[in-house]
């Protein structure tokens, strides 16, 4: 059985593909398992030194298409990440808005309350609703919790997603409470690369 048709039928914060499996996203009809890197795809640094536009990277779902126009801009974290190669993987990404949301919703690292009214995803399979306090809870899986290597930490993390009616700005979520903001692109943030596999 290949990787693609595993993906529909591992469970979520598994490991799989060279990092953590935290669900499926849709980027127009195309389905994608979602997998999240380690510590190891963990890289700090500005989204981009200009705040200038950058043309191609405004999409919600194809963090892909979004990291290769941010690297082409000249961003250093992009181009970093791109570089990766874990586990001799080598397709890794910053994810888009939708996709880093998915990593919040699927491998919340903390039982800290979330931020209510955050969260609403319609390109998650299934659809996302918006969070409540208590919803979503903590990962289940040990590897992904507060204060393991691999778990994310509390502090904003880059998307690859530019703001549509704002190009100073792209999109963070902020991994305590799932608050979704947007900062701007000379703030030294966080990012976590992730990949993806058609289903």
């Amino acid at each position: 059985m290949n990787q693609d048709s595993r993906s529909t039928q591992i469970a979520i914060g598994a490991t799989f593909a060279g990092g953590y499996y935290v669900g499926q996203i849709k980027c127009g009809d195309q389905a994608y398992a979602l997998i999240m890197a380690g510590a190891a795809g963990e890289i700090s640094g500005r989204w981009n030194a200009s705040d200038s536009d950058v043309n191609g990277a405004t999409s919600l779902t194809n963090g892909m298409a979004n990291t290769e126009a941010m690297a082409a801009a000249g961003s250093k974290l992009a181009q970093r990440v791109r570089a990766l190669n874990i586990e001799g993987f080598t397709d890794w990404y910053i994810p888009a808005k939708d996709e880093l949301e998915l990593c919040y919703r699927n491998a919340k690292p903390s039982t800290a309350r979330n931020w209510n009214g955050e969260g609403r995803n319609a390109s998650s399979v299934p659809v996302g609703e918006p969070y409540t306090e208590d919803s979503p809870v903590q990962t289940t899986m040990t590897a992904l919790q507060e204060d393991e290597p691999d778990a994310l930490i509390p502090a904003w993390y880059w998307s690859s997603t530019q703001h549509a009616s704002d190009s100073d700005l792209a999109w963070v979520q902020y991994f305590n409470n799932g608050y979704q903001y947007d900062l701007r692109k000379s703030f030294a943030g966080r990012a976590r690369a992730v990949r993806r596999l058609p289903i």
